[in-house]
């Protein structure tokens, strides 16, 4: 399974953008998807996930109501929808595949990773 993440950039606070993951060797509906961000000096941290089958969605604390996950089956592509962007949301972004239905926010229970995708929030 190859990710590819995309759609990063620099906004500022309170703007908003929207990422893409596209996915390729396996079908698509056959793994949960989540994105993780990381940022300097930090460890990557769970953002949000859509379980495999689109059965339901988790956020993290910190993203929640700003943040929104979804996927497009026919299209290999999952998004997250980032809105009321924040400084502290400035990271890179990852997106990530697991075989299990409902795969947890720790970055163990993800096989798959895709490159990442620079976002910066300015003040």
């Amino acid at each position: 399974v190859q990710l590819q993440a995309s759609g990063g950039g620099l906004v500022q606070a309170g703007g908003s953008l929207r990422l893409s993951c596209a996915a390729s060797g396996r079908p698509f509906g056959t793994f949960a998807m989540g994105w993780f961000r990381q940022a300097p000096g930090e460890e990557r941290e769970f953002v949000a996930r859509v379980s495999r089958g689109s059965i339901s969605t988790y956020y993290a604390d910190s993203v929640k109501g700003r943040f929104t996950i979804s996927e497009d089956t026919a299209k290999n592509t999952v998004y997250l929808e980032m809105n009321s962007l924040k400084p502290e949301d400035s990271a890179v972004y990852y997106c990530a595949g697991a075989t299990v239905v409902l795969p947890g926010s720790s970055t163990t229970a993800y096989e798959y990773w895709g490159q990442g995708t620079q976002v910066t929030v300015s003040s």
